[in-house]
């Protein structure tokens, strides 16, 4: 069809790996993240996660949905997404910007869930500002309360899209030391629009085009040895 923007996708993410998609604006990097977490999905071809097969059923308008609300919000407790705008609730506090979910939602106990944020602003280097509003953090640091806040739900997998793309070079250098870190308890994928940083931060990389994954591989041989033509001419920058 004609608003067919995925195609033919198969990509495997590993525990511990962090994967990097890279590829140019409306290549379909975004949508295919949100099509991995359910906030899309998509109109033929079947998604699978952790080897579950999602079930679908048409809707009154004859969209193509999840059959099944409790199976998605049972995937969905597996998988956290940090988006590139800092998707924060600004008239709570740092702590209750983490807690809120593990409390309300996941049924938490209040005490428990406030020892772990603290523990986790700590691992953030947010734990001094615990009582700051967001509207006074730095956008470095709203992104790593994001970070905390989805870590916070005990996922195993993060999806981060664009995760730096409003911040400056320091700050950048923060969450991808941050990513490094987690990296060794959760698998990531990261939507970026920087070949640098992906060179930085993944073992593998995907590059997309057009809405196709065009080619995936250690990072290290995207960069240096691509297979595809394609792949080649957008890491060198000759079209992007």
């Amino acid at each position: 069809g004609s608003n067919e923007v995925l195609k033919g996708i198969n990509l495997t993410a590993h525990k511990g790996d962090v994967v990097s998609i890279i590829g140019s604006s409306g290549s379909g990097k975004s949508t295919f993240l949100r099509c991995i977490n359910l906030l899309e999905t998509p109109t033929s071809g079947d998604v699978y996660v952790h080897g579950e097969l999602i079930r679908m059923k048409d809707d009154k308008s004859g969209e193509r949905v999840p059959a099944d609300a409790k199976q998605v919000a049972r995937i969905r407790s597996r998988l956290a997404m940090v988006f590139q705008s800092f998707n924060l609730w600004s008239h709570m506090t740092v702590l209750q910007n983490i807690i809120e979910v593990p409390v309300h939602v996941l049924k938490v106990p209040r005490q428990e869930a406030i020892e772990k944020a603290e523990a986790l602003l700590h691992r953030v280097g947010l734990y001094e500002r615990r009582d700051y509003y967001p509207g006074h953090l730095s956008g470095g640091q709203q992104q790593r309360l994001c970070i905390a806040r989805t870590i916070a739900v005990n996922p195993e997998v993060i999806l981060m899209d664009e995760p730096c793309s409003a911040l400056d070079p320091i700050a950048t250098a923060k969450i991808e030391e941050l990513i490094a870190e987690l990296s060794e308890n959760y698998t990531i994928a990261i939507v970026t629009h920087s070949m640098q940083q992906a060179a930085r931060v993944s073992q593998r990389t995907a590059y997309f085009h057009l809405g196709r994954l065009i080619e995936v591989n250690d990072t290290e041989r995207v960069f240096t040895n691509p297979q595809h033509k394609l792949t080649e001419a957008y890491i060198t920058g000759r079209f992007g």
